[in-house]
């Protein structure tokens, strides 16, 4: 099996740490699939098992008022950052107890509370929006940081030009963070760009940038943490290319015809659980009792997850218009100066 580079094991307490985390997002993932597959989780699905070492050592760098901005494939970034299990699984079965009420669903995770913007099903859709929270925080002159999760089959549109260009002149507080997964849905990277560095073109737009291994969930949150520092003392946006790989197919629905299977078992001999894993039980830090046990906590708390999700509720039809169209005496209220009027208009 594959190691970790240089066999690098970190204090005990924080490897475990990183371990649960990353345990953690693929339970919630293999839940989500069998659920799914049980007709309970409608729509679209994408899972993010063989890639949590890049959530997981990213999401360790920033601090509660920063933002995070991320894509469909984004149920294990909001769980890194705060949005409970119970929240996001409720999300999936359209009951109002999820975080956005049941009206997201999968592809659209949002929590105000944890500064989690997205969930954007839209390819590179989530850019721009970073570039304008990171672009109003510096005009209020705040000391935060937004980062942005995207795909490389991003890279191929305008908004990602757009984004880097404004971020690079206005030289904004955002961390760009490509997951390169080699595969934009069924296309192979090489067969859409001509540059398949992906860094190189982010650093075309006088941004730093550099690639990471984004298999070892040590590299990465060095690199992250390297990055988030130098954006929040003022550095300008800076770009992590992490160079991962999902293990599923791009989403439930996808019959998996463009990679050989050959290609997908190289690749998870390098599982990010398995290779952290393996590092800490050579180093004597995990023995396989501490192991069994931290299974069994991730699988209750995804079972109470579950069960959360079970007993939710669905939003009553007569709620369906709530944050669809405007409350005519809420407005009323707003124009004026607090006090609605007798006669119910606005001041």
């Amino acid at each position: 099996m594959s190691t970790l580079k240089n066999q690098r094991v970190p204090d005990p307490e924080h490897g475990l740490h990183l371990l649960r985390q990353m345990l953690r997002v693929r339970r919630l993932e293999e839940k989500c699939i069998e659920l799914y597959s049980a007709a309970k989780i409608r729509g679209f699905l994408h899972v993010y098992i063989g890639e949590e070492a890049v959530a997981a050592g990213i999401m360790e760098t920033l601090e509660p008022e920063d933002a995070v901005v991320a894509t469909y494939r984004e149920h294990g970034h909001a769980l890194l950052r705060g949005v409970s299990a119970g929240a996001i699984l409720a999300e999936m079965y359209g009951h109002a107890e999820g975080c956005c009420r049941g009206r997201g669903g999968s592809m659209h995770l949002f929590d105000a509370a944890t500064r989690f913007y997205g969930g954007n099903a839209i390819v590179a859709g989530g850019l721009p929006l970073a570039v304008g929270l990171a672009l109003a925080d510096r005009m209020a002159g705040r000391q935060r940081v937004t980062v942005c999760f995207f795909g490389e089959g991003a890279v191929a549109e305008g908004e990602f030009h757009e984004s880097m260009n404004l971020a690079a002149l206005w030289q904004l507080p955002v961390l760009f963070c490509c997951e390169n997964n080699l595969y934009a849905m069924g296309t192979a990277l090489g067969r859409s760009e001509s540059q398949t560095d992906i860094a190189l073109k982010a650093a075309g737009y006088e941004i730093p940038a550099w690639a990471v291994d984004g298999m070892d969930v040590f590299a990465v949150e060095e690199a992250a943490r390297r990055a988030v520092d130098a954006v929040r003392s003022g550095g300008g946006p800076h770009f992590l290319e992490l160079r991962t790989y999902r293990f599923r197919a791009h989403s439930m629905f996808d019959p998996e015809l463009y990679r050989e299977k050959t290609e997908v078992a190289q690749w998870m001999e390098r599982d990010p659980i398995s290779l952290l894993q393996g590092a800490l039980e050579a180093a004597g830090q995990l023995p396989e009792k501490d192991w069994t046990d931290l299974q069994a906590d991730v699988d209750a708390e995804i079972s109470t997850a579950v069960g959360f999700a079970e007993n939710g509720t669905p939003e009553p039809v007569s709620e369906l218009t709530r944050f669809v169209y405007s409350d005519p005496a809420a407005d009323a209220i707003a124009a004026s100066d607090g006090k609605p009027r007798e006669d119910g208009a606005a001041r």
